[in-house]
């Protein structure tokens, strides 16, 4: 009997066989990913954390910064005396330095559940020890979070944009800066059980609508959809932006009444515009003037969409072409009509655009935290490595804190930081680094403790997502391997030796928790909601809910747009921002008052000629079982791929298939060959997401292996008002790999 289950990237039902987990993807999903076909692999021991560990280091010399942490032996222990240790050094650090010296921001995608979301049970277990420092805001749009607010006034650009289904039946051309890629949009944080966007995209087409596609990549936007291809040089959006903006203020076709009306600051910015013509923008974008004008031309004869990709704001400068997409679709003035205006993410993830409920969805309560101290999440190294020292961000002047104890629970920062020998080094002055983890990846490889951590697999939770119409009862499809347990099991047992375990399970087990959740949500939210969910017997036995359908028709900005008196923005002047006097007055000069050229600090040189793009990959979600089906697969010479143009692999006397090497500033990695026409001249692209293989890499002369990207990229801030991550683009060169490949041991085990 199939059991029913999610993931980020789709709903599923599972078997277990004698041959292992068979997987079939939900019968009402159009369009089912691929990247299902991993999910066998989590129900083998093939780089399975089997019983909890400890790094011989620690253990026997106790906690303290250590050069020996990332490559150091591990032991196994039994959980009760691994338990005992750990509750005696929250102690140590709590008694000796508070709960400033405790991490416990943690971050990932570890589980679609509801009540087995570790961030929620980690949270809740430290609120009830007196707080931690925690994270604040993505990695994935942190720009967004930080300047969104200050131009439009909340997040919703982000968290609820204008409608597929406004933008299939009213837009007649979508300007997509950083494209609209099929691979982004098969997850979607908390899962998804019908893939339609690009159904939603193929309907838009043949209504009419036509598509723009501004990138360096030609398939960030679908060939079926007839794009037009401009392949912009990397981190130049914001100057191809405001020449288009020039276009419109010198021809005269910008909607005046619409900046008068509804948005403060136009004079400042359009002011600013002077210089900014099409001929100033060719040569650092790639792009002839001409077309650049006649796309301004285009974009105000018909009802126009911009949006802005969260990878194009993933860079050095982010915070300005988010900011100047957004003074652009102001210029054209359909902000706030059905089809128009602008947007931030659409298929950046399958959830953008979707339907969101209005009800609250079940939840696993985490209380309120006492200590309230936060940092930029793409920060953390720099909060290791620099204690005490201040840093800007947002218009507040802060200290980082001098963290002792990292807790870590659903996330591998080896996966989403950047510049991860500098990672290493921070980790390695932690006093005690704490992580839960399934499998053995370079963040447990990096750890004093490792408890081994059950998967979705093997454990019963909720399974919904904001932006989806499906409550799915998730059964449990296998027993546990080895010893693993689950987030709340780990953190039970340290709770009830730090003396706040009632408080923490309040009595309830697991099982006991998701019926609790499931019913205090259909009595509570959905009734007020007017949803009549069924009781929670009824619920498992169906093996899903369905909710509300998606509303017909959502329009970002509308009533706004219609009434700003009635229906200001929260932003100071109750408009949209085109000049914010609030981020004027923090003085940043990597962050003005309005949209602006800044021109990236790192640019292709003599040493690294080549532009890299650091995107996310297409055969997993993020770093999530590389080990798998698909994402093997994917690879190229056991590595991860590396695209770059044909005339660049010629002038290197590169061939498709061969191992290369790819060196930046910050370090190198192999990379295995694909030429290719898809990608700009001078621009060479690799996915995040390979798990990083320092054994390997040291075999080779270089920092990882197997092709983590991320030893490329730099860890450093968006800007000072962001201080968001800058991961998507590094300078780089590429050479052929002498010699014979070392084997990839990213998923061995420890000492193997």
């Amino acid at each position: 009997m199939s059991i029913p289950h999610s993931s980020h990237w789709g709903a599923f039902g599972a078997v277990a066989t004698a041959d292992g987990v068979r997987i079939t993807p939900h019968p009402d999903d159009p369009a089912p990913s691929a990247l299902l076909a991993n999910v066998p692999v989590a129900a083998t021991p093939t780089a399975r954390v089997l019983r909890p560990h400890v790094r011989r280091g620690w253990w026997e010399d106790g906690p303290g910064p250590d050069d020996r942490r990332g490559r150091d032996e591990f032991l196994p222990v039994a959980w009760d005396e691994l338990l005992d240790r750990v509750a005696a050094e929250y102690r140590r650090v709590l008694g000796d330095h508070g709960p400033r010296a405790v991490f416990a921001g943690s971050y990932g995608w570890a589980s679609a559940g509801r009540f087995h979301h570790a961030q929620s049970q980690l949270h809740r277990f430290s609120h009830l020890l007196g707080g931690a420092v925690r994270s604040s805001w993505t990695y994935s749009h942190g720009v967004g979070e930080v300047l969104l607010p200050h131009v439009v006034g909340n997040q919703e650009p982000l968290l609820s944009p204008t409608s597929w289904t406004s933008v299939e039946a009213h837009t007649d051309l979508v300007i997509a800066l950083g494209g609209l890629p099929a691979k982004n949009s098969e997850v979607a944080s908390g899962g998804i059980t019908r893939h339609e966007v690009a159904g939603r995209l193929r309907a838009a087409r043949a209504r009419g609508a036509e598509f723009v596609l501004v990138s360096p990549l030609r398939d960030d936007l679908a060939a079926e959809l007839g794009a037009q291809w401009l392949d912009v040089v990397p981190g130049t959006d914001t100057a191809l932006l405001l020449a288009m903006c020039h276009v419109l203020l010198t021809d005269g076709t910008y909607d005046r009444e619409f900046l008068d009306r509804c948005t403060e600051g136009s004079a400042e910015f359009l002011a600013s515009l002077d210089g900014r013509t099409p001929e100033w923008a060719a040569p650092l974008t790639g792009i002839p003037a001409a077309t650049i004008r006649d796309l301004a031309r285009r974009a105000v004869r018909g009802r126009t969409m911009v949006t802005v990709s969260w990878s194009v704001a993933r860079t050095r400068f982010g915070e300005q072409p988010l900011w100047a997409a957004v003074a652009l679709a102001a210029m054209i003035g359909q902000i706030g009509l059905p089809g128009g205006g602008f947007g931030h993410g659409y298929a950046s993830t399958g959830g953008v655009g979707k339907r969101a409920g209005t009800y609250p969805l079940p939840t696993f309560p985490q209380f309120a935290d006492p200590l309230r101290v936060r940092i930029p999440v793409a920060r953390i190294a720099d909060a290791l490595l620099h204690p005490g020292e201040p840093y800007e961000v947002d218009g507040r002047h802060e200290v980082y804190p001098h963290l002792r104890l990292v807790h870590w629970a659903g996330g591998n920062p080896f996966h989403h930081h950047q510049d991860l020998q500098r990672l290493q080094r921070a980790f390695r002055a932690a006093e005690t680094v704490v992580v839960h983890e399934p499998f053995w990846t370079a963040t447990a490889r990096h750890a004093d403790v490792v408890f081994a951590s059950t998967t979705t697999l093997e454990r019963e939770d909720l399974g919904a997502a904001r932006y989806d119409d499906r409550l799915i009862a998730m059964g449990r499809v296998h027993a546990p391997l080895g010893q693993a347990r689950d987030d709340y099991s780990t953190l039970s047992g340290l709770a009830e030796r730090l003396g706040i375990g009632p408080s923490f399970t309040e009595g309830r087990s697991a099982r006991e928790w998701v019926e609790h959740l499931y019913e205090q949500w259909r009595t509570g939210p959905a009734a007020r909601a007017g949803i009549t969910a069924p009781p929670y017997a009824r619920f498992v036995a169906d093996g899903e809910f369905r909710l509300p359908a998606e509303p017909a028709e959502k329009v970002l900005l509308a009533s706004f747009r219609a009434d700003p008196g009635r229906f200001p923005l929260r932003t100071p002047s109750g408009r949209v921002e085109l000049h914010s006097r609030t981020v004027a007055g923090f003085g940043y000069d990597d962050c003005p008052g309005h949209p602006v050229w800044l021109a990236p600090d790192e640019v292709p040189d003599e040493e690294f000629p080549l532009h890299l793009v650091a995107n996310n990959p297409a055969t997993r979600l993020h770093s999530q079982l590389d080990h798998g089906a698909t994402s093997q697969a994917g690879k190229v010479a056991g590595r991860e791929p590396v695209r770059v143009h044909p005339q660049d692999a010629a002038d290197r006397g590169l061939r498709d298939g061969q191992v290369v090497v790819l060196r930046s500033r910050r370090g190198s990695c192999l990379g295995g060959l694909v030429v290719s026409d898809a990608v700009r001249r001078g621009v060479v692209q690799m996915s995040t997401g390979a798990w990083f293989d320092p054994v390997a890499g040291a075999e080779a002369g270089v920092t990882c292996g197997h092709g983590n990207v991320n030893v490329l990229t730099r860890d450093v801030g968006s800007s000072r008002l962001a201080q968001a991550c800058t991961g998507q683009h590094a300078a780089v060169q590429v050479s052929a790999f002498e010699g014979v490949p070392p084997r990839v041991r990213a998923f061995d085990q420890p000492g193997t």
